[in-house]
């Protein structure tokens, strides 16, 4: 049983891993930031990851009687977040996730500029950083996906661990955003996005043959 909930945890935690993308979302984080004191670089961290975090759960814990409320089937969600995955995934290969992110962020710091008003004293916590760079359409999706495959309330317990530590990865990332990419750089930051982009085009598709194997009852 312990091996199971561990291999439920390592396949969580990949899963938000490459989707959520703490690397990725460092860099964009580190710009909407720039020029601001260490002070509310902190807070801004905090209130993305804590808001994102919100969302996340209420989707992990209510989107199934959602979804039944819609009239959709779990198994067409499956196929259905399994394909939004693929494109995600398709995309980091093709690094156009990252130009998308960082258009984005082009676009709050012209608005910030519009405004007359100071970088520092825009609140980047709930739009762009909690959404969609962190709670976004493929992290929602995974959360979703992830319970789904539940079967009883330890292995749920797991996936919500993993999301826990996710989380806080993904906070010390942007309290880290600086110093972190001064070390990576653009290139190897570039090779690790490709490389997640491969795991996540495969996680993507294991999900599209569960939905498909369920929902035409092939075993």
């Amino acid at each position: 049983m312990g091996t199971e909930l561990f291999a439920v945890f390592t396949s969580a935690f990949v899963t938000f891993f490459v989707v959520i993308d703490p690397p990725g979302c460092a860099p964009i984080f580190a710009s909407l930031t720039a020029g601001a004191s260490a002070a509310h670089r902190r807070s801004m961290a905090i209130r993305s990851v804590l808001t994102a975090g919100a969302i996340l759960l209420f989707f992990a814990l209510l989107g199934r009687p959602l979804l039944h409320t819609l009239g959709v089937s779990l198994d067409a969600f499956r196929i259905a977040g399994g394909i939004m995955l693929f494109l995600i995934a398709a995309d980091m290969v093709f690094e156009k996730r990252t130009e998308r992110r960082e258009d984005r962020a082009a676009e709050v710091a012209s608005d910030a500029a519009a405004k007359a008003r100071p970088v520092n004293e825009e609140d980047i916590s709930v739009f762009p950083m909690a959404i969609p760079m962190i709670a976004g359409p493929g992290s929602i999706a995974s959360v979703m996906l992830q319970v789904a495959r539940a079967d009883d309330w330890a292995t749920r317990g797991a996936v919500f661990a993993a999301l826990g530590a996710m989380l806080i990865l993904t906070m010390i990332s942007l309290l880290a955003a600086g110093p972190l990419m001064a070390f990576m750089g653009r290139r190897i930051e570039t090779m690790i996005t490709r490389l997640l982009g491969v795991v996540l085009a495969a996680l993507a598709a294991q999900f599209v043959i569960d939905g498909v194997r369920r929902a035409f009852h092939l075993g």
